[in-house]
């Protein structure tokens, strides 16, 4: 069939996520399902058609970011037919994309950060021969230290760390290779975390840098529980307790401090500078505040003076 030939390119070519491979997949199917046509049948496949596609999913409660997405798997549907001869331009690109809500990321301060890693180490220093303890506390130094991926935080392995340059090579997105530098300080955190984990997991086969309880390797699921976990009752964490709020506090935190973006994107991860942009308007936010806080003409409505 056509879509388990089109699975089969986004898996092998693209290389995409089992998850994008599975929401590329089902939005391809949500369209046939709407135009009420086999995905063997190609010639139907129109602009007005998936004008009206988007527009249903608008009309019953999709949000503009999720009807974008399934844009973007029926764009890459109709390029990887025409590869296969079946059709003769996309339609997709005539189709305008529905506007959506610019969100700023989510980040937490630096003092709530603070009083969770002040916190935790108080924890492991009580507790030094519970191991859960100082791996959960691990767990959120490396996540907020390098910035990684939940994926990539899984798939981490002894052999990533290199001591001696005092950093982690990170495989990302597209198998693409990087190197992000750790501070001296928490090298030091590391290599005792390293020792512990070698007496408290003393077969461990594939090598990998963090278990779970029952020693088997980490997955996504896991790594969330333990940052809710982790930051749950912690003064100064108020909102959604996630990995991948912990990496937009870094770039943000990063971005203060007076990095570049280049630098920042690097670490990241990002594929374009556009993607780590979006932590410039956080640090905008942050001047106006203090702009507002600071200014003469600012406070009372700027009647000082008057």
């Amino acid at each position: 069939m056509l879509t388990e030939n089109f699975v089969r390119y986004l898996q092998t070519e693209r290389r995409f996520s089992p998850r994008t491979v599975r929401l590329y997949e089902e939005a391809v199917t949500e369209f046939y399902d709407f135009m009420e046509m086999e995905t063997e049948t190609t010639e139907g496949i129109s602009p007005q058609h998936i004008r009206s596609f988007i527009a249903y999913g608008l009309d019953t409660g999709h949000s503009a970011r999720t009807m974008n997405l399934k844009l973007s798997a029926l764009s890459t549907w109709c390029n990887w037919l025409m590869r296969q001869g079946r059709l003769a331009s996309n339609p997709v690109r005539k189709v305008p994309r529905p506007k959506q809500e610019k969100k700023l990321p989510q980040f937490y301060t630096e003092k709530a950060l603070d009083n969770y890693f002040d916190e935790s180490r108080r924890r492991v220093e009580e507790n030094p021969d519970d191991f859960r303890i100082f791996r959960d506390r691990m767990i959120l130094v490396i996540l907020y230290a390098t910035g990684m991926r939940r994926a990539e935080l899984c798939g981490l392995k002894i052999s990533d760390f290199d001591s001696k340059r005092s950093l982690f090579r990170v495989l990302g997105k597209g198998d693409k290779l990087r190197e992000i530098p750790v501070p001296a300080l928490i090298c030091q955190e590391i290599l005792l975390y390293l020792e512990k984990l070698d007496e408290a997991y003393p077969a461990n086969p594939e090598g990998k840098f963090f278990l779970t309880d029952k020693g088997a390797p980490l997955y996504l699921g896991f790594v969330d529980k333990v940052v809710r976990r982790e930051l749950s009752g912690v003064e100064g964490f108020t909102g959604k307790k996630s990995p991948h709020v912990l990496r937009h506090s870094l770039a943000t935190h990063l971005l203060n401090r007076g990095a570049d973006l280049g630098s920042i994107k690097e670490i990241l991860g990002h594929s374009s500078l556009a993607a780590t942009q979006v932590y410039t308007h956080n640090s905008f936010e942050q001047l106006k505040k203090i702009y507002v806080t600071a200014h003469p003409r600012a406070k009372n409505g700027g009647n000082h003076g008057n």
